[in-house]
């Protein structure tokens, strides 16, 4: 049974791993904190970069000789294979480690394993310790390893009446400063951003992160654009980040460089939202920021590929204009799609809204 020590260096682990969120992918994130014998936190690493140490590696680095006979508190079960860096199973039996504890069990067929490794060398192995914690933190990547598609987080910007827009079309600024800054670190935290052609025509966004205090990979941009109208001038088409238009077999696409454009097959009212997030997958994308308007994001949900949802609120009033969701299929109350709401924020003089959609696991 894990101590409350152990607990709380779990929990540090934790804090650790999230510092990893939008640099590590298409790797989890992962902290790691080793304990002395006596109980002293004597090493901490985490994951930093994909093809990089692992934290147990920068942990146990760190900790040097007094690792021995000590405890390895790790937020994700070690791996047991080699792949750009070796097994990390190994390498906490090698520098003498006595006991592991890790939060979540790697639920991928070719890095599972650690736990009965360790335990074949004489380490005491306890799985388990702050499961849901660190799976909330590490939700993009377990995600993508069950479901075999990208996490989708669906954010929005909305009037306390569900307006993302006045009757006139008019929609800057809605929300506050905050909140769009807070945006940009959802952004950082992203593999890709996504939104669609009527968000383009309407906003031409740049959709690059920016005015997060850190050095960040830029995320995809990613544009579902049926019919290939995006024009040639159009900002999320400069260098500031790796940018994908999304377009239908059959659309003509000699204005745009042919590197960033990716075909996908119709479905009905555009292109299919599944053959998009197994294109994007395939790229090694593992979470999604869909940052598009009410018809993207209902198609989404439509699909039943919306897994998380924030809603920036702000205090206003607009009694018209178009809402934040449409043509979500659903037609009656009975089959509104329920959330979980996690977390209920003030983000500047707006509510920031975190809620997770309910889904059996599969």
């Amino acid at each position: 049974m894990a101590t409350a020590m152990e607990a709380d260096a779990m929990r540090r682990a934790i804090t650790l791993a999230a510092r990893g969120l939008g640099s590590t992918s298409p790797n989890p994130v992962v902290g790691c904190v080793i304990l002395d014998a006596a109980g002293h936190t004597v090493g901490e690493g985490w994951h930093q970069q994909a093809g990089g140490p692992h934290a147990e590696i920068h942990a146990l680095c760190a900790a040097g000789e007094r690792a021995r006979g000590g405890t390895a508190l790790v937020t994700l079960e070690p791996c047991n294979h080699t792949g750009r860096t070796g097994p990390c199973s190994r390498a906490l039996v090698e520098a003498g480690i006595a006991r592991v504890v890790y939060a979540v069990a790697d639920p991928n067929p070719t890095a599972t394993g650690g736990a009965v490794t360790l335990s074949a060398a004489g380490v005491e192995v306890e799985g388990g310790l702050l499961t849901d914690e660190a799976a909330r933190g590490n939700e993009a990547w377990l995600t993508s390893v069950r479901l075999r598609r990208p996490f989708v987080l669906w954010k929005y910007a909305s009037t306390l009446d569900g307006r993302i827009a006045a009757a006139d079309g008019t929609s800057r600024w809605i929300s506050s400063p905050q909140s769009r800054a807070d945006v940009h670190r959802l952004r950082a935290e992203a593999d890709a951003v996504v939104v669609g052609s009527g968000t383009l025509r309407a906003d031409d966004p740049q959709l690059a992160v920016r005015g997060v205090d850190a050095d960040v990979t830029q995320s995809l941009r990613v544009v579902v654009d049926t019919n290939a109208t995006v024009k040639p001038g159009a900002r999320v088409l400069d260098d500031a980040a790796p940018t994908l238009i999304a377009v239908a077999e059959d659309a003509d696409t000699a204005h745009l460089p042919e590197d960033v454009v990716v075909r996908l097959l119709r479905s009905e009212g555009g292109l299919s939202v599944h053959a998009l997030l197994a294109a994007l997958y395939e790229r090694d994308v593992r979470s999604v920021l869909l940052e598009g308007g009410p018809t993207l994001a209902g198609a989404f949900v439509r699909a039943g590929a919306v897994d998380k949802v924030v809603g920036y609120l702000a205090p206003a009033l607009l009694g018209a204009g178009p809402a934040a969701l449409r043509d979500a299929g659903i037609s009656t109350i009975a089959q509104a799609l329920r959330l979980d709401v996690a977390e209920v924020e003030r983000i500047g003089p707006d509510v920031r809204i975190t809620a997770y959609t309910r889904r059996e696991e599969t």
